[in-house]
Parts: structure tokens; C-alpha cells; sequence
């Protein structure tokens, strides 16, 4: 059973940085998608990040290019999310995501929600101005 569990979450000042964690297991990472994504209150959730293990690629959201990335640990346990120059949109719940890997380019070709499977509960992340 796969199981992903977020923590790194809290609040920060804009401008600051904070660093997230989701602990993974019950998958074989090189067969799954695997992916950050975040919803704030009143908004739809929406993909922030996704590596796709088989080709070595990470994707971003253009909201969130250049200021986060996305990094697994050597043992393909631990998911990553380092966020830097954090602004007030970027207060959200975070989660992380699982979803095997269809075909060969379903990791980039399957952004959404709706194309993962497994989900974490999420960690909040608050940044005031």
C-alpha cells in the first residue's frame, strides 16, 4: 500500500524560504509518477511540481518556476520541496501525490489531479506580507 506523509509545513514571512518534506513508501519509485500540488481556500488544486523517474525530468508550474524545486532523496524515500522567495500567493495546502506510470511519457503528458492515484494529508503553508 502506498503511503505519503507531507511535514515541513508553516508560516513565513515573504520573501523566506521553507522546505518540504513527504515521506514515501509501498511504491517502486522508478514505476511512478510522483508529484507536489497545492490548493488554497476557494481555489481548485493545482500541480506545483512532478518528476518523471524514467526520463530524469522535473516539471514546474510557471507560477512556481525558479523559486522551487523538486528532489528526491538517494534511496528514493523521501520527496522534497524546496520553496525560496515565497510570496502570499503561495499560501496553500500542500500535498503529495503518487501515481503509477502508465506509459513512457504519462508522467509529463498527466499534470493533474485527477492522473494521481495515492495522496498524502497535506501540510499548510502560510506566507504573509
Amino acid at each position: 500500500q502506498v503511503q505519503l506523509v507531507e511535514s515541513g509545513g508553516g508560516s513565513v514571512q515573504a520573501g523566506g524560504s521553507l522546505r518540504l518534506s513527504c515521506a514515501a513508501s509501498g511504491y517502486t519509485w522508478s514505476i511512478y509518477c510522483v508529484a507536489w500540488f497545492r490548493q488554497a481556500p476557494g481555489k481548485e488544486r493545482e500541480g506545483v511540481a512532478r518528476i518523471d523517474p524514467s526520463a530524469g525530468s522535473t516539471y514546474y508550474s510557471d507560477s512556481v518556476q525558479g523559486r522551487f524545486t523538486m528532489s528526491q532523496d538517494n534511496a528514493k524515500t523521501t520527496l522534497y520541496l524546496q520553496m525560496n522567495s515565497l510570496k502570499p500567493e503561495d499560501t496553500a495546502m500542500y500535498y503529495c501525490a503518487a501515481t503509477p506510470r502508465y506509459s513512457r511519457s504519462w508522467c509529463a503528458e498527466h499534470p493533474g489531479p485527477d492522473d494521481y492515484r495515492y495522496w498524502g494529508q497535506g501540510t499548510q503553508v502560510t506566507v504573509s506580507s
